[in-house]
């Protein structure tokens, strides 16, 4: 059994995948649902006032976007950028263009290039063998 700390509180909890114990997941999930529940009668609010009016840190919401939980209305943002071009996203990590280079990147790293259907498949698979040993007599 891994056992760890919880980034977030400290406390030692049973490693299950996760990065903070169950108690801490259980009150972000509360804080998400505080932040949604209001975004949903308030469309269109300021972080500022989602953060003063459901007690949540304008932080975790910030954080809330970046998981991909919640969008930025407006498009020309200057509150979340692209962490590889810094260009304005409304959700996320990275812009769509950035992605889309990534994936051709990672393409290009695994299987020098190949489609990854085509490495499954054979066409381009690795051949291994045993090499020959010689003994001195």
């Amino acid at each position: 059994m891994d056992i760890r700390n919880c980034s977030n509180c400290g406390k030692i909890y049973a490693y299950d995948g996760f990065n903070t114990c169950t108690q801490c997941r259980k009150d972000e999930e509360k804080a998400f649902k505080r932040v949604k529940d209001y975004l949903y009668k308030n469309p269109g609010a300021a972080i500022s006032e989602v953060s003063e009016e459901t007690d949540v840190e304008s932080k975790k919401i910030i954080e809330f976007l970046r998981q991909g939980r919640l969008e930025i209305k407006d498009e020309n943002n200057i509150i979340l950028g692209c962490e590889r071009c810094e260009a304005p996203i409304r959700t996320g990590r990275f812009c769509e263009r950035c992605m889309i280079e990534m994936q051709k990147e990672f393409k290009m790293s695994i299987g020098g290039g190949k489609e990854p259907k085509d490495i499954a498949s054979g066409d381009f698979k690795e051949r291994i063998r045993i090499a020959e040993r010689y003994r001195k007599r």
